[in-house]
């Protein structure tokens, strides 16, 4: 390879990192406030939250896609209207439909031998104010705040990296003699065109 052909290479990789790294710049991310620290570890206290959520029957890895395309859709526009509101340039209009913001993270955890796949709504919602979904798929409800205990981890969303990374919570908890009041939750910040190594990923778990 000549070295001009070396340099476009470089160029056109790190502007891959550079626009990667900014896909999730200027999206509302869930609030919490960190009790403890330790390592990649964290003990979190979590504000109140309003989900959007979808069943879905299928193995881990399907799971998540199949999940996505009902949810990004209630967010795009396929929900019911509740009540005008302030529109700012541009102007986009649907009849019938509010498009939504985005958020992060998408969490995925266990359900009855399936597969419970959610996006956090914007905090500006309240139960009353948020448009109804049209798709009888997805359901909306609000989770009280909570507790959680964190592990943050980059790289692929395998379901191998996601049970290992699991059994490595599951295990600072045991040290902590804390006691798990709920699923593990597989969170994901990123989208997946995302370089896998600037990935933010992480296992979230309910504790008392």
């Amino acid at each position: 390879m000549k070295k001009s052909e070396k340099i476009l290479v470089l160029v056109i990789f790190l502007s891959s990192v550079a626009l990667s790294s900014c896909v999730s710049v200027g999206i509302e991310k869930a609030k919490y406030t960190v009790i403890e620290r330790a390592g990649k570890f964290e003990i979190r206290q979590y504000k109140a939250q309003i989900i959007a959520e979808t069943i879905v029957d299928s193995g881990f890895d399907d799971a998540g896609n199949i999940a996505f395309g009902r949810l990004f859709n209630y967010i795009s526009g396929n929900n019911r209207r509740k009540e005008s509101i302030a529109m700012t340039a541009p102007v986009s209009q649907k009849a019938g439909s509010e498009k939504i913001s985005m958020t992060a993270p998408v969490n995925q955890q266990k359900s009855e031998g399936k597969w419970a796949i959610s996006f956090l709504m914007p905090s500006k919602y309240t139960m009353d104010t948020i448009p109804e979904p049209l798709d009888s798929n997805v359901t909306l409800r609000e989770i009280p705040p909570r507790k959680m205990a964190a592990f943050r981890y980059s790289g692929t969303w395998s379901r191998k990296r996601y049970e290992a990374n699991k059994s490595r919570l599951e295990q600072f908890i045991a040290d902590r003699e804390l006691k798990i009041a709920g699923e593990a939750i597989f969170a994901r910040y990123d989208p997946p065109f995302q370089l896998w190594f600037l990935r933010r990923n992480e296992v979230l778990i309910p504790v008392e």
